[in-house]
């Protein structure tokens, strides 16, 4: 009787002991919520990272996306494969087109109840109409590929993407993209099994003892994915553009060309970290701004070479927002092409229109006539009007490049000056019109 009473004492205290000290499983869950673009697929990377720092031994993706770029989802799909630990998705509602190829990639599917996972044909994102052929082929290929990795049916998955693909009539309608309910999934063993909570997946998998971290983003990449937002990109480029533009009118000023650099700083940057902008890329960016200074500063008139340096600066700004390698468009989404031309097109012609409209009033205000003085001599007619009507109808010499803003001498003495519009080099002759906010009106002589 003691004997069996010290075995049972013995066997509960190792089950106490083992309870106690059991080691917690690291589970990491991170969310995709949102559409798959660049701002997802670093948040992915970042996480992933994170993920192996802390030795996490189970990854959960929480899902409800209705998909996104497939170039973006290519390459969180590529990460999630090369994993060496387990890898659950959490559908919680939707995994739709390149969501769904993301879930494919992982070891198990979960699924809440009214979920669906497909849809995955590549569209146009302008008018919902598909996309070429190749693009459709590619992503096939890799909805095909990715399942047969993990032991899923490579046609079902191809039937996602291709409404022509041929499957039992009892799986899918011909002529039909096929997409799969929860039920759907769970009996075409695209999906494990339906649950509620996370809980209930590390629960179905035996995970007693855990520990979930919730991957938040770092503050500092809070920011980055904010410069990543292509409405935020198109009013950096309208700073770039304009800050360009008051320097070179008023040069020496130094504060619109210092916004300019930081605008190009906070533009390049967070697609240069998320591996879109390429150094090649940026090079162009900083050859265009500097052939059109030549044009500007050097050569007389403007010619091949400005009309050069601004095809450059376009070309770069749209380059990198773009996955393409070098001009291999082949992986680049129609509708992100379009997208990145459209943004950088609306910047560059709301930025002519408020220059031209808003830009000289602003260069002739008294308070950036007082800034663009920087500590020379220049008299402000507007303390001296009663003396101001003696030059109406005078030649003055430009001692700066009129553009249309400058600088004048009369008398051995400077004064600011702006055009009608017309292109002044230094040393050319111009007649005073009028005087404007302490500036002179002049015209070519």
């Amino acid at each position: 009787m003691r004997i069996i009473k010290f075995k049972t004492y013995l066997l509960l205290f190792i089950l106490f002991f083992s309870k106690t000290f059991a080691q917690e499983k690291q589970v990491f869950v991170l969310q995709i919520r949102s559409e798959i673009d660049p701002r997802m697929s670093r948040y992915v990377d970042l996480a992933l990272k994170d993920a192996k720092d802390k030795k996490s031994e189970i990854i959960i993706i929480d899902m409800d996306t209705f998909g996104g770029a497939v170039d973006d989802a290519d390459k969180i799909r590529k990460e999630i494969l090369d994993l060496k630990v387990p890898t659950f998705v959490f559908i919680n509602k939707n995994a739709a087109s390149a969501g769904a190829l993301i879930s494919i990639a992982c070891d198990s599917i979960y699924m809440q109840a009214g979920s669906s996972i497909g849809a995955a044909t590549v569209v146009n994102g302008e008018d919902g109409s598909q996309a070429p052929d190749k693009y459709q082929s590619y992503m096939r290929s890799m909805m095909r590929s990715t399942a047969e990795a993990n032991h899923r049916n490579p046609k079902i998955a191809e039937a996602f993407v291709d409404a022509d693909i041929i499957l039992d009539s009892t799986i899918k309608k011909n002529g039909k993209v096929l997409t799969f309910s929860t039920s759907e999934a769970i009996k075409y063993k695209f999906c494990e099994a339906e649950v509620s909570t996370i809980e209930d997946i590390l629960k179905r998998n035996s995970i007693i003892e855990y520990k979930i971290f919730k991957y938040e983003l770092p503050y500092s990449e809070k920011v980055i994915a904010f410069f990543l937002n292509p409405a935020i990109s198109g009013i950096l480029i309208l700073v770039m553009l304009g800050g360009l533009y008051f320097e070179l009118q008023s040069p020496g000023i130094g504060f619109p060309l210092l916004a300019a650099i930081v605008a190009a700083l906070l533009y390049f940057t967070p697609y240069y970290m998320n591996g879109l902008a390429q150094n090649w890329e940026i090079l162009c960016f900083i050859i265009g701004i500097i052939l059109l200074g030549l044009e500007i500063f050097v050569i007389p008139g403007f010619g091949v070479v400005g009309i050069l340096g601004i095809i450059l600066i376009f070309m770069s700004l749209i380059l990198s927002m773009l996955n393409n390698d070098y001009f291999n468009f082949d992986l680049v989404n129609p509708t992100d092409l379009n997208y990145a031309m459209g943004v950088v097109g609306l910047s560059f012609i709301l930025t002519v229109v408020f220059l031209f409209y808003a830009g000289n009033k602003m260069l002739q205000s008294k308070r950036f006539l007082k800034i663009s003085q920087s500590g020379e001599k220049i008299q402000n007619l507007s303390e001296s009007q009663g003396n101001f009507s003696e030059f109406i109808n005078q030649i003055a010499v430009a001692k700066t490049v009129l553009r249309p803003s400058g600088k004048i001498e009369i008398n051995s003495e400077t004064y600011d000056a702006f055009t009608t519009g017309e292109y002044v080099m230094p040393n050319e002759n111009v007649q005073i019109i009028s005087y404007l906010n302490g500036a002179f009106k002049v015209k070519k002589v």
